[in-house]
């Protein structure tokens, strides 16, 4: 498996994974009606952003966009965004996506990385996450609705640099 930025042609296969997770609607607060367009402007990062794909030959795996987290005084924390696609889950992906994002803000010389919203249902995301050097800092009960489970919590997560 090989992370590279994503291109313009990737998006054929990126946008099936980004679909794919969207309507689940048990990990991402994108709303399901979304549209390619407004999904790739969302999706696909310009830069001082990234956007990558993990990529196993010709095949995309698995997709992240990072960035700064907020503008201003909040500039000094970065922040990402990973999906993989669902027959590559459980092979490293996840977590190859997660390392490169780390390495890319620290060589930028984020103070740390933040994500805003992980659905606390969101089980191998949260584990992969703790793995990797994150703590939770804080839940916002019920703010996310989960289409089987109800009205569950979103982690705020949090790694200092």
């Amino acid at each position: 498996m090989l992370i590279r930025e994503f291109v313009a042609e990737d998006w054929s296969q990126v946008w099936p994974i980004v679909e794919e997770v969207i309507l689940a609607g048990e990990t991402f607060p994108f709303d399901p009606a979304m549209t390619t367009d407004v999904a790739y402007g969302i999706w696909a990062d310009a830069p001082p952003g990234r956007t990558v794909v993990a990529v196993d030959g010709e095949r995309v795996l698995g997709t992240a966009k990072m960035g700064t987290n907020r503008p201003g005084p909040g500039a000094h924390v970065s922040t990402a965004s990973f999906m993989v696609a669902a027959d590559a889950r459980g092979r490293g992906v996840g977590t190859a996506l997660c390392r490169d994002a780390l390495a890319w803000a620290r060589q930028r010389g984020y103070a740390g990385m933040q994500f805003n919203a992980v659905v606390e249902s969101n089980r191998s995301a949260v584990e992969l996450y703790r793995r990797e050097g994150f703590e939770v800092v804080g839940t916002v009960p019920g703010a996310f609705r989960h289409p089987t489970l109800g009205r569950v919590g979103l982690h705020v997560m949090y790694q200092e640099f």
